[in-house]
């Protein structure tokens, strides 16, 4: 259920930095996420955000007009970070490290900023809590 409800969340966060949600939301943990109006295709996105420490995947959009090599949206998934613990309120900060990295695209000094504070989040919520005991 917190997977879906993390998804939900994220899904209405982005959507509220102007990014447009294929389907306007979600029932499942899957976010289909539109880039046309930001400028950039899924492919660059995908790049961009892993230098920012965020891992997406390029996706074709419904009657999407770049090829598959390219792709206009990006699929994200919150199962990996509810497993972490994360709850709604850090798919609003990740929809904000979303946004800052989309924005900064060109910028390596600033897509080096949101990376740290994706690390400051991640350190929170460690993959394997149970062996820093």
């Amino acid at each position: 259920r917190q997977i879906v409800k993390n998804a939900r969340e994220l899904a209405r966060s982005l959507s509220r930095k102007g990014f447009r949600i294929v389907s306007g939301g979600t029932d499942t943990h899957l976010i289909l996420v539109d880039l046309t109006e930001k400028g950039l295709t899924g492919a660059d996105a995908s790049c961009v955000l892993e230098e920012a420490g965020i891992t997406v995947n390029k996706n074709l959009i419904p009657f999407d007009k770049k090829s598959a090599n390219y792709t206009s949206g990006i699929r994200l998934g919150t199962a990996a970070v509810t497993s972490r613990g994360m709850k709604e309120l850090h798919m609003r900060q990740i929809a904000q490290f979303i946004n800052w990295a989309i924005e900064a695209s060109d910028d390596p000094k600033k897509l080096k900023e949101v990376k740290g504070q994706v690390l400051l989040l991640t350190k929170r919520f460690p993959l394997y809590p149970q062996l820093l005991k």
